[in-house]
């Protein structure tokens, strides 16, 4: 069971709970399901139970108890406890098999993989001003809420830089608008498009753009292209790459990937790919966060964690067998992950208007 497979349930138990007259309360559009906190129990956590005690006229701890009897039966969940003052924690069954199921999701949607129509009621017009990062995070955020279902526009204040069609931006119209705006005023750049283009190029200069929060400077320095692991951009790319590189050198070695079944001995799920698989896991949740906080930077983030994950996973766990080894159930599996990982980082990249190339 994936986050978003186990959001759908408890939101579910939600409905029948309603529909059974065992809680008086709105159905909320969707829940929102997060990964558990260091120190806390389970696997994920939420907080519906608050959010519908008000409605529901009753305490927290009692929708939490209709809630758990509903949740805890569902197929993959393993156990559902209530804590602290009525937050549901869910410790998920198999996890191998939950595993199996995001790869399988990454294989299946390829790019689109984080994608929804959660914001599919939402229409924006994102208004900015003639400077080129609010531009290009103008257009990264539409990009992002277009991604889970909204639909809008953008909209400058006055004509377009020409230079800006080279970073990917587009501007649907000027000029002043009476319907309501959403203003995206983040901190200038201090440069210009031709200036950032002739620099840096169109790729690196939209990740110094979109990398830091918007109330913070963008760094724009010449660090941006260097081709060494202290440049988080090279490392995504990089990480992307060699995910690549793998399946071409498994196609000569004769075999490709597969996600072997949970329970096979030994287990072909590492230890060390955990906390890849996790964050691959979350990726929907902060795409969807990205979008929902007009937040680019928490995908660029999101991206730096996972390449950083995936070396770890890489180095510790070979997807590709050495000398006279022969490719085992390990080394496919090893190599789904890996694959998964760098559709995750390609996925992420296009977001943000960046390419991913296949060799670097």
């Amino acid at each position: 069971m994936t986050p978003a497979e186990l959001s759908r349930t408890v939101l579910h138990a939600v409905r029948r709970a309603v529909d059974e007259d065992a809680l008086r309360a709105p159905v909320p559009a969707r829940v929102r399901v997060e990964r558990t906190r260091p120190g806390g129990s389970g696997d994920y956590a939420c907080a519906v139970a608050l959010q519908l005690a008000g409605p529901a006229a009753l305490p927290a701890l009692e929708v939490a108890r209709i809630l758990r009897e509903r949740v805890a039966a569902e197929p993959g969940v393993g156990r559902v406890e209530i804590t602290g003052p009525g937050f549901l924690s869910f410790t998920l069954d198999a996890p191998a098999e939950s595993d199996r199921a995001v790869l399988a999701a990454v294989r299946e949607q390829g790019l689109a993989y984080g994608h929804g129509d959660a914001l599919r009621e939402e229409i924006h017009q994102f208004h900015h001003a003639r400077e080129v990062r609010a531009a290009v995070t103008a257009q990264a955020v539409f990009r992002l809420l277009v991604a889970q279902g909204a639909r809008g526009r953008t909209t400058c204040e006055q004509a377009p830089d020409p230079d800006w069609v080279r970073l990917g931006v587009t501007v649907d119209t000027c000029g002043t608008s009476p319907v309501p705006l959403t203003e995206i005023r983040p901190v200038p750049a201090g440069a210009t498009a031709g200036e950032l283009l002739k620099r840096l190029g169109p790729d690196a200069a939209r990740w110094g753009l979109l990398r830091a929060a918007g109330h913070d400077r963008a760094a724009l320095g010449p660090e941006l292209l260097v081709q060494g692991e202290a440049n988080p951009l090279f490392r995504v790319r990089y990480a992307h790459a060699r995910a690549r590189a793998l399946t071409r050198g498994a196609a000569l070695l004769g075999f490709t990937a597969e996600a072997a079944p949970y329970g096979e001995s030994p287990t072909p799920y590492d230890a060390a790919a955990r906390p890849l698989l996790d964050l691959m896991a979350d990726h929907p949740g902060v795409l969807l966060a990205g979008a929902r906080h007009r937040a680019p930077d928490r995908v660029a983030r999101q991206l730096e964690a996972v390449a950083h994950a995936f070396f770890d996973f890489h180095d510790s766990c070979p997807p590709l067998p050495a000398g006279d080894e022969k490719p085992s159930a390990a080394h496919r599996t090893r190599l789904a992950i890996a694959e998964a990982a760098g559709t995750v980082l390609a996925g992420g990249l296009s977001l943000l208007g960046i390419r991913a190339p296949e060799h670097l």
